[in-house]
């Protein structure tokens, strides 16, 4: 009897489920022992940028990640295939255990997190404007995770980053330190409009990058998903950017409401060619029309400012003076 329960035992032990948990508690240890050993001004090429300070009467102050609620558990990992790499954390982990996040099952299998287009674009973009001596702000308006966020901050630029999904601020706050760029990102606890105010705001659970301001762009793409209705704040890019302050591209994915954010843009968008940030938006026709826009809408205002030449990127529009 003692040999047989031996036996058994050790089958459990052995068993396809136990090695995985075991293997998958293996790397995110290991990753978290290898992010904590590293120097706290590695992937910062100018350690001595400072984020801008805003006066206590400010509209708006950047979001407290020290005081912030630590997210837990935190799921993290590099990105693959990018020039400079970035770590970023998942806020979303899919359904566990049957249908866990993309990334998480790639974690499983010893692969790094798969490479965002956007991060790819903004890097690369950002490395042309370096090369012609160009230097000045990144703006990332519908941050979400910091995917955009972090491949511009490791490369020595200054970001800000607006998101008003908190379990994104508090991913956007693991990566400021995952990545040891406290004193390149300023992330704000908002959503970008024309208006200074509250706004309606619909969170998508299980998808929280396809929230939005409206309820049916939340839920185009996934019907079933539980949708929770909150109020959020917003205020205009022009409140928040000061006139002096260099932009060198401005990046919005807001699900639909890229027209409100265009127009509390304004000012920005209005300055001269040369100091105009290089813009791309998400222009897709059934998101905007959900937010009461148009991609006609949208073109003739950035026309009306000198955004003549407008290039479509898949799903984004590229413009420029």
């Amino acid at each position: 009897m003692a040999n047989a329960w031996k036996k058994d035992r050790s089958n459990k032990i052995t068993s396809p489920k136990t090695l995985l948990l075991f293997f998958s508690t293996t790397v995110i240890l290991l990753t978290f022992f290898y992010l904590c050993s590293q120097p706290t001004t590695s992937s910062n090429p100018n350690p001595t940028i400072k984020t801008l300070a805003y006066p206590p009467n400010s509209l708006i102050q950047p979001f407290d990640c020290h005081n912030s609620p630590q997210s837990h558990p935190v799921i993290a990992n590099l990105v693959e295939g990018v020039k400079y790499p970035f770590l970023y954390s998942l806020s979303d982990f899919g359904t566990l255990p049957d249908k866990p996040h993309k990334n998480i099952v790639r974690i499983l299998k010893g692969k790094l997190f798969r490479r965002p287009d956007i991060s790819v674009t903004v890097q690369e973009l950002l490395e042309k404007m370096k090369s012609e001596g160009k230097m000045g702000i990144f703006v990332d308006v519908g941050a979400n995770v910091g995917m955009a966020t972090f491949a511009a901050a490791v490369m020595g630029f200054r970001v800000f980053a607006f998101e008003p999904v908190f379990e994104n601020l508090q991913s956007i706050c693991n990566g400021i330190y995952f990545n040891r760029v406290g004193d390149l990102v300023n992330v704000f606890e908002a959503a970008t409009s024309d208006q200074v105010g509250n706004i309606t705001f619909h969170k998508l659970v299980g998808r929280l990058d396809n929230s939005a301001v409206s309820a049916t762009g939340a839920k185009m793409a996934f019907k079933s998903n539980e949708e929770i209705e909150l109020q959020v704040r917003s205020i205009p890019l022009d409140e928040v950017i000061p006139e002096s302050e260099p932009v060198l591209l401005l990046k919005i994915d807001v699900q639909g409401w890229e027209y409100h954010v265009l127009k509390g843009a304004k000012k920005l968008l209005s300055r001269k060619k040369g100091e105009a940030p290089y813009l791309i938006y998400e222009e897709d026709e059934r998101l905007l029309q959900a937010s009461n826009s148009s991609s006609n809408e949208i073109r003739k205002f950035l026309n009306g400012l000198g955004y003549t030449h407008c290039v479509q990127k898949g799903t984004d529009a590229h413009c420029t003076k």
